[in-house]
C-alpha cells in the first residue's frame, strides 16, 4: 500500500491528487449518468402532473402558487377586505420595524435577541397554518379561530 501511495496511485485518503483524477473522469460521468437516468425513468414512465385542461369548465376554486397560500387565505377568511389588505402590507411592515428595533445589538445569537426569535417562530407557525387552511374549502379554512 506504500508503494503505491508513493508512485501516486491509492485512494482520495492517501493523498490522489482531485486534478485531474476526479474533476476530469468522475464527476462527469457521474453527471452525464445522473442525467441519463432522469431522462430514461421520464420517458419510459411519464406521468401526468395535472388533469388535462377543459376549455369550457372552470374549475371550483383556483388556487395561486403555494407561497402565496397564507395571504390567499387571509383574504378569503376575513370578511372586511380593506382589513384583509391591510393584514397582507402588515407582514413587510412588520419584519422592516423588527430589523430596526433588533439592529442595534451586534449579536447573531438567536437565544440573545429574544424579540427576532419569536417574531421568526410565530411568523413561520401562523404562515404554515394558514398555509394549510388555504387548502381547504372556506367553511373548512383554517384561521386561526379569529375571524369565525
Amino acid at each position: 500500500m506504500r508503494v503505491r501511495v508513493e508512485n501516486g496511485l491509492g485512494h482520495n485518503y492517501y493523498g490522489e491528487p482531485a486534478w485531474p483524477n476526479d474533476l476530469l473522469y468522475i464527476f462527469p460521468v457521474c453527471i452525464l449518468g445522473s442525467i441519463s437516468l432522469v431522462l430514461s425513468f421520464g420517458s419510459l414512465m411519464p406521468t401526468l402532473f395535472v388533469e388535462p385542461a377543459e376549455p369550457f369548465a372552470t374549475p371550483l376554486e383556483i388556487l395561486p402558487e403555494w407561497y402565496f397560500f397564507p395571504t390567499f387565505n387571509l383574504l378569503r377568511v376575513i370578511p372586511n377586505k380593506l382589513l384583509g389588505l391591510v393584514s397582507m402590507a402588515s407582514v413587510p411592515l412588520g419584519l422592516i420595524a423588527i430589523s430596526f428595533i433588533e439592529g442595534v445589538t451586534p449579536v447573531q445569537n438567536p437565544v440573545r435577541r429574544p424579540l427576532s426569535t419569536i417574531a421568526l417562530s410565530v411568523g413561520a407557525l401562523s404562515a404554515i397554518w394558514l398555509g394549510l387552511g388555504a387548502t381547504l374549502p372556506i367553511e373548512k379554512a383554517i384561521s386561526l379561530g379569529i375571524f369565525i
